[in-house]
């Protein structure tokens, strides 16, 4: 049975962790929120740039983008996997990885080979670990900025239109609600399939649709990366936050357990002391 001190010095540690899990959970709270907001302006301008690129391609049917070429076999794939840099945060991270490893297992299932494109250190070290083959990897900035969204887009877009990827898959967590992050795919390139340019629309574009596609896809491209960060970036902050919270309670129950073993640990020394001396005294 460990004595006082020990007890004693078990307690003031677990009060200096529950100190730095009651800060980080602050900390992440404070950031929750400006993240939110960013999120929640980004994801209107996405799905609109969407719809309207999709309209375009309509009306000009036999477009020659390369980005919205599509692979009649797709024999090479690359995923483009989003995480944190940092831990600390619960299932976020792993939860992203497992869906991402479901995704590469049922392409190579069908013979198609996999290279992975990594936005966040975490996920770099778990495919580094098992060997998987990296093109690029990428860590976020202290704050997302539409920068690094570009250079991203650009890689991939890059390696889409030379051939050495006959389909982009991009991998995220979705931020729903600061207690719910779900792992999401979605598909970057090719930008349009086939079955979503099958009507014409009544009415023209000036000057030309081409001349339209040629700046709109890109710019798809690079909001879809864009958003995966700002979703990864806001889901990271609300799962560190659920995850300090649950521990900084872990903490609160742990230093009353040990605050109760003390406390009998002390009664138990007292009352042998006393028997000791009604015994020293009963001897005299």
């Amino acid at each position: 049975m460990p004595n006082l001190k020990d007890i004693q010095r078990r307690i003031g540690s677990v009060k200096k962790t529950q100190q730095i899990t009651r800060a980080m959970r602050m900390v992440a709270g404070a950031k929750l929120r400006r993240a939110q907001d960013s999120i929640s302006a980004a994801r209107p301008y996405a799905d609109r740039l969407r719809a309207t690129l999709a309209e375009v391609a309509r009306c000009n049917r036999d477009a020659e983008h390369p980005l919205l070429q599509p692979r009649p076999q797709s024999r090479q794939a690359e995923i483009v996997v989003v995480t944190s840099n940092r831990g600390l945060c619960g299932a976020f991270n792993s939860n992203v990885l497992k869906h991402a490893e479901t995704l590469v297992a049922e392409r190579e299932n069908r013979g198609i080979q996999v290279v992975v494109t990594t936005a966040g250190r975490k996920a770099t070290d778990y495919f580094r670990r098992r060997g998987r083959r990296i093109v690029e990897n990428w860590e976020h900035e202290a704050w997302v900025g539409y920068g690094r969204a570009v250079t991203i887009a650009g890689s991939v877009s890059r390696r889409y239109a030379e051939g050495e990827a006959d389909e982009v898959l991009l991998v995220y967590s979705e931020f729903v609600s600061p207690m719910t992050q779900t792992p999401r795919d979605v598909r970057l390139l090719p930008v349009i399939a086939e079955e979503e340019a099958d009507a014409a629309l009544p009415f023209e574009i000036e000057p030309n649709p081409a001349s339209l596609l040629a700046v709109l896809v890109p710019k798809a491209v690079e909001a879809a990366v864009y958003r995966a960060l700002l979703e990864n970036q806001a889901g990271e902050h609300a799962a560190r936050m659920t995850a300090m919270e649950s521990a900084t309670r872990n903490t609160e129950e742990l230093i009353e357990k040990l605050t109760l073993q003390f406390n009998r640990a002390r009664q138990a020394a007292i009352t042998k002391e006393l028997m000791e001396i009604v015994s020293g005294a009963e001897a005299l």
